[in-house]
Formats: C-alpha cells, sequence, structure tokens
C-alpha cells in the first residue's frame, strides 16, 4: 500500500510539503501542488482521513438530524444537502431524531457531542435550549433550516407570511369560509412551521372581518393519510360547509383531494384547495400551492456551513442575511371561485 513518504520521493519533496498539498493546509507553490498530486494519482495513494484529522482537527463529517425521511419536502431537502457536501468534499452523518424520549437525547448529548463531526443541521426541528447549547459547548456550528429554537444560523421561508398568501388568494377567489388543516400541534406552538402558517391564516382570514369557526380549523399530521383522514372529520359533518380549504402542506392537500372525492363533493367547483411547498405531484394533481424549493434550500444551508467552518467563497454573503427564502403562488384548477 503506497505511503505518504512514497509520494514525496517520487515529487521530490518533504513528506510534511506533500501532506500539506494533498490536504489543502498550509501553503504549497502552484507547481509543487500539481507534481505532488500527479505523484500520488500515479501509484495510487490515498490519503487518510482519520490520519488527516489528525493534523487539522476536522472529519470532514457533517451530521444532519431530520425528523422524517419519508416525507417529500425532508428528502428533497436532504438530496441537496448530500450533494453539496459530496461536491466539497464532505461526508455526512444522518440522525433520524424522534420527536421526544431518551434516543432523541443520546443524540444531542452523544452522537452529535462527542463523536467526530464538524458540524451540524438542523432541518425543520424544533431545538430546546440544552439542545443548543450541548453543541455550543463543543464548539460545534450548528446551522438550522426551518425549525424553531435559539441557533445562530437559521434559514427559513417565512412561513406566517405562506400561510397569508395562501388564504388570501382564497378570499381574493370570493371565499368566505375557509377552512384550515394545520399541522399537529399548530395551535400549541406558534413559533413552529405549522404554527406559523396557521398564525397567517388567522391574521388574513381576520384582515377580511372574517372569523374562522373552531370546527373549521383541524390539526392533522403533515402527510397525505392524515390530510385524509383530518378532511373527513372536516368535511363529513352534516350542515354547512367551508367552500374553501388550506392545507399546511401539499400532502395534506393530495388527502383532502381524496376525501373530498369519497364524499362526493367536486373539487374545485365544490371546495377550492391550496396547498404549501411544491411537491413534483402538485401539477399532476392540479394543486394550486405555495412553492418553495427545498432541493436549492438544502444546497444553501451547506453554503452557510462551508463558510462557518472556513471552506467557502469568502467573496459571497452568507444566505442567512435575515431575507426568507424564496416562495411563489402557483395557481391551477384546483382553486375556483367560490360557488354562488
Amino acid at each position: 500500500m503506497a505511503a505518504i513518504s512514497d509520494v514525496a520521493r517520487l515529487a521530490g519533496v518533504s513528506k510534511a510539503t506533500a501532506s500539506r498539498a494533498l490536504s489543502g493546509r498550509g501553503y504549497v507553490a502552484d507547481d509543487t501542488r500539481e507534481r505532488v498530486v500527479a505523484a500520488a494519482a500515479t501509484i495510487g495513494y490515498i490519503a487518510s482521513p482519520d490520519a488527516a484529522g489528525l493534523v487539522t482537527g476536522r472529519t470532514k463529517n457533517v451530521g444532519v438530524v431530520i425528523p422524517f425521511v419519508n416525507r417529500w419536502f425532508f428528502g428533497e431537502v436532504l438530496e441537496g444537502i448530500e450533494r453539496a457536501l459530496l461536491a466539497a468534499g464532505y461526508d455526512l452523518t444522518l440522525y433520524n431524531l424522534a420527536h421526544s424520549g431518551p434516543e432523541r437525547n443520546r443524540v444531542f448529548e452523544f452522537f452529535l457531542a462527542r463523536k467526530r463531526v464538524d458540524a451540524v443541521i438542523a432541518v425543520g426541528v424544533d431545538l430546546s435550549e440544552h439542545e443548543v447549547s450541548a453543541l455550543e459547548l463543543r464548539e460545534k456550528p450548528l446551522v438550522c433550516l426551518g425549525g424553531s429554537g435559539g441557533a445562530a444560523a437559521r434559514l427559513a421561508v417565512d412561513d406566517r407570511a405562506v400561510g397569508q398568501l395562501a388564504t388570501e388568494h382564497l378570499l381574493h377567489l370570493g371565499h368566505t369560509r375557509i377552512a384550515h388543516l394545520a399541522g399537529t400541534g399548530a395551535g400549541e406552538a406558534p413559533a413552529t412551521v405549522p404554527g406559523r402558517r396557521q398564525l397567517g391564516f388567522f391574521e388574513a382570514m381576520a384582515a377580511a372581518g372574517l372569523t374562522p369557526s373552531p370546527a373549521d380549523v383541524v390539526e392533522t399530521e403533515m402527510s397525505m393519510p392524515g390530510g385524509y383522514r383530518a378532511a373527513l372529520q372536516l368535511l363529513g359533518h352534516p350542515g354547512p360547509r367551508p367552500t374553501a380549504l388550506f392545507a399546511a402542506s401539499d400532502e395534506v392537500a393530495f388527502g383532502a383531494m381524496r376525501a373530498a372525492e369519497r364524499l362526493g363533493i367536486a373539487v374545485p367547483r365544490e371546495l377550492s384547495i391550496v396547498g404549501v411547498d411544491g411537491h413534483e405531484y402538485a401539477e399532476m394533481f392540479d394543486l394550486t400551492t405555495v412553492e418553495q424549493y427545498p432541493g436549492e434550500q438544502g444546497r444553501a444551508v451547506v453554503d452557510v456551513v462551508l463558510r462557518l467552518l472556513g471552506d467557502g467563497a469568502e467573496a459571497d454573503p452568507l444566505p442567512d442575511s435575515g431575507a426568507p427564502m424564496p416562495t411563489r403562488l402557483v395557481v391551477r384548477a384546483s382553486s375556483t371561485a367560490a360557488p354562488r
């Protein structure tokens, strides 16, 4: 097996110079670096990341904590993160984070805090003060994408504005009885993504002089089965029903569309539906949605991590400048004017 000394001998440099040239740490003249890289390629030398980590203090590994791996939005974010990290020469360690309990505690108190990761990315996670401080004590940069908690670096869309935009679209179409399928815990946790989207819904309704009936706001898990069950509950009651529905995610909206079909309620003639996310199936379902761009969000959060680790482009501003990440209302056939 080739060793660094073999590379140094072939390139005609010292072992220290060969190590600096291959690790990228420390100054090496360009022609010398090219000679060392060519020598390493010739003899098939591959630098050991563990050995490099002993010198640089880096593992070239980033921990990612995520609440779901089987939901479309999180899968798209994760793909964006993975591609950006691999392009930058970093590895990824994934933790599917439980909502609460000892398994979640072990992730922060042992795996992320003690194991060798250079930084942590939290995707859609509501972090406690203890979890944030556990990482700060060990000087591991923490960058959050959405979620809530006291992290210094955070990227997010303006979920309150998203809820307002979706609701205002239905109001402008003439709907006055608009229901909301909110994410679980939206009422008790207004700082979370479901909570902020629900707040935007209430504010848009209040600005129009309308007060939703408590029966027209139903919390559900942000999934297609969750949306289906919640919509059956919402729409299956006898008596007047909503003419429009704002779903907290596209997957919830898909479930609501299926429930409406089962109940014989025509979409959009009798019920207009708007979702959030820009799911890849939204066009196929003709769903009006507030698009966000999870793959691009994943790449942007890696840009921030690399800057914090000193591996990003110094001339580029940090993406977390305080401005919300982009969203866009895309109107399709699932929303139309209120029925007479």
